[in-house]
């Protein structure tokens, strides 16, 4: 397992749209275990192969049960292999985005409520479920990354010019600190 860089934005690689998995092997398994180390060391709670310069559909999410044991949260990882929505509720609801990418900016972005999401896990078995909360807007944020398309693209521009605003003096202070 290894902590891969996570490519930030105006990187133009987060605009690739990803390419399917063949096969799970080995190469996809490994991936997967540095995608999670990565997502745990930034800290996260999603994260898209691309996000570490693997244009490839895969998504790891652990949205870390708030239950403590021993003083960390409960892990609760899960891969998603070629994860596709398949039905969307018509109810949308706004929550409060962030992303690796975009570090340490957060936006309302309104996202179907529920959605049906199908995938591969990495046992090779097609999963398929009806998803609602935290975990429905994360696997959203994180399939539109395999999409190309970015949390701030689903801004009004006002918005999103004031999310870019705010990541710039956010890096200027970061930089000179």
């Amino acid at each position: 397992m290894a902590v891969r860089e996570i490519i930030e934005v105006p990187d133009p690689r987060l605009r690739e749209k990803s390419a399917p998995v063949d096969a799970i092997d080995d190469e996809v398994r490994s991936l997967v275990s540095d995608m999670f180390e990565t997502m745990y060391a930034a800290p996260g709670i999603g994260l898209a192969a691309i996000q570490v310069a693997e244009p490839r559909r895969v998504v790891v999410i652990d949205l870390q049960d708030p239950e403590v044991e021993g003083g960390e949260p409960v892990r609760r990882p899960r891969a998603f292999i070629n994860p596709e929505i398949v039905w969307a509720s018509d109810r949308t609801v706004p929550y409060n985005e962030g992303c690796l990418s975009i570090p340490e900016q957060y936006a309302e972005v309104d996202r179907p409520d529920r959605v049906r999401a199908r995938w591969t896990d990495l046992e090779g078995q097609v999963r398929e479920e009806e998803m609602d909360g935290l975990l429905c807007v994360c696997l959203q944020h994180e399939i539109d990354h395999l999409d190309g398309v970015l949390f701030t693209d689903r801004l009004s521009r006002l918005k999103r010019e004031m999310v870019m605003k705010k990541l710039a003096k956010y890096r200027a202070a970061n930089k000179a600190a």
